[in-house]
């Protein structure tokens, strides 16, 4: 029946199309659908200080304002105009905007469904407006002649013969598969978060495995759904082979090497590394490089395959205590003991230096203005930087060496002349 009814109505539509008074109908749904963008705007933008429900609320709102307000005025416009011209327009535009809104919504609760999926919030108005085109196509009784002129468009993959409406369908099955495989890997994903006792590591290793293994498994089975053979696609595999060989060898080496790194347990989130001139603690690793951030908040992202193929100093591997090594030099006048009693007790004042192992000076060398020692003390937070620390440490030693009368030596040259100097 509803089916009757809208090509019946597509047929008013057409017959309008040679009518005077399409232009009024024309802009008649265009100020109905301006007025809807208008008021979409009016819709208050998420808050700082608003709770979970609140931010959904409102961004179902947003998705729904533009859709529904428009549907409104549509209503309100058609029996109006309805009394001067012909309302075909108006009425083809009802089902259109009720399916646009019903689309919406389906597609915002699929993307709350998704644990962080970022390429869903970015896409979300891109698939609505894929699957809202088809219905509409659909609606105004255009779908089968596009699907006619997408079967005439004809080309051969190996032994099987494939139609452009083929490739399609496989594409939309796939995607159907694999948007059900990442609603899975979502759930396993938040049951894995709210497991306690498991490794961090261990657990994003078994997060991106189960994600990657459902989307090969939704592509095993998109595929036939439609009626394409996978054997069809060997060429294609070939040719990804080689791809892999070759220009996308580093890639590939990359992403092996962000799985032996979550394995191995080498490196860990907030593990102070140091890999060549980069040095920074870790805060994300990924399936191709490892974020690496620096005291003055600059992040480096450095590849997986250059931490696994060469030397990586982790300041924290085993443990998070580091050894921080302050040189200081002192005249040969001066009070060894006391400068030494000085400077360990500069050490032990500040509060983030351990007590155990307990803060030691050591006597390093004679040098040739004064003799150098070096205060060495232990920190558990490596993480915060040890510039500040320093300072305030070399400040208080500064401050009782000045009271101690012990005097920290500048460079000196002795110079002779040798030989009478001649003078006119």
């Amino acid at each position: 029946m509803m089916e009757k009814e809208l090509a019946s109505l597509w047929r008013e539509v057409l017959v309008d199309l040679r009518e005077p008074d399409l232009v009024w109908q024309l802009l008649a749904l265009a100020a109905c659908l301006l007025l809807a963008k208008l008021g979409e705007r009016l819709v208050p933008s998420r808050q700082a200080g608003d709770g979970r429900a609140w931010e959904l609320g409102r961004g179902g709102l947003k998705r729904l304002a533009f859709p529904l307000l428009a549907l409104i005025l549509v209503l309100i416009a058609r029996p109006v105009a309805q009394q001067w011209i012909h309302v075909t327009f108006l009425s083809l535009a009802l089902p259109l905007l009720s399916s646009l809104a019903v689309i919406r919504v389906v597609f915002y609760v699929l993307r709350l469904s998704f644990v962080e999926s970022a390429w869903l919030v970015q896409f979300e108005r891109v698939f609505a407006g894929l699957v809202w085109a088809i219905v509409a196509l659909h609606i105004t009784g255009l779908l089968p002649e596009v699907i006619d002129v997408l079967e005439s468009v004809k080309f051969s993959a190996g032994k099987q013969k494939l139609t452009l409406w083929n490739m399609l369908q496989g594409l939309g099955a796939v995607l159907i598969a694999v948007f059900l495989a990442l609603w899975l890997a979502s759930a396993i994903e938040a049951r894995l978060h709210a497991a306690e006792g498991l490794d961090n590591n261990l657990r994003v290793v078994l997060v991106r495995l189960s994600k990657a293994l459902l989307i090969l498994l939704a592509v095993l089975i998109g595929l036939p759904m439609v009626g394409i053979d996978l054997t069809t696609l060997s060429v294609f595999g070939g040719a990804l082979g080689v791809g892999l060989g070759f220009g996308l060898q580093k890639i590939a080496s990359n992403y092996v090497s962000g799985f032996i790194i979550l394995l191995d347990d080498s490196i860990r989130i907030g593990n102070i590394i140091t890999v060549g001139a980069d040095r920074g603690e870790v805060t994300r690793i990924t399936t191709r490089y490892t974020v690496l951030k620096n005291l003055d908040g600059v992040e480096a992202l450095v590849p997986n395959e250059l931490l696994v193929g060469s030397v990586v100093q982790n300041q924290s591997y085993s443990s998070p205590q580091v050894r921080i090594a302050q040189p200081v030099q002192v005249s040969y006048d001066s009070d060894l003991e006391r400068a030494m009693s000085i400077m360990a007790a500069a050490a032990k004042a500040q509060p983030r230096v351990l007590a155990d192992p307990a803060p030691a000076v050591l006597l390093k060398a004679f040098a040739d203005s004064g003799i150098n020692l070096e205060l060495g003390f232990w920190v558990g937070d490596p993480e915060l930087g040890v510039g500040q620390l320093r300072s305030d440490i070399n400040l208080a030693i500064w401050r009782e060496f000045k009271q101690a009368g012990i005097a920290i030596p500048f460079p000196q040259r002795e110079v002779r002349i040798l030989g009478g100097a001649e003078h006119d």
